[in-house]
């Protein structure tokens, strides 16, 4: 799964963005990787592992509804349904 969010640039700033992907990793585990920053500019990465997919899942759209809270917007979504 893949969802890459964006919020509206603020007076003078660049746009920024959160990517967040879930899947699986080679030892039978699961990874959400995170990807946030401004764009065009510098950007953060950060891999969490899970062992379990319900784990990875609850962690993904817990990030997923924080960055909605916040005000992003999703532009692009692949591999899973818009949240509820």
């Amino acid at each position: 799964m893949r969802i890459f969010l964006q919020q509206p640039p603020s007076a003078g700033e660049a746009a920024k963005y959160v990517q967040l992907t879930l899947q699986p990793d080679l030892f039978g585990g699961w990874e959400l990787l995170r990807e946030s920053g401004q764009l065009g500019g510098r950007s953060q990465f950060k891999r969490e592992q899970y062992l379990q997919q319900d784990q990875a899942t609850h962690a993904f759209e817990k990030a997923r509804d924080s960055h909605l809270k916040r005000g992003f917007r999703m532009t692009f979504v692949q591999g899973t349904e818009p949240p509820r």
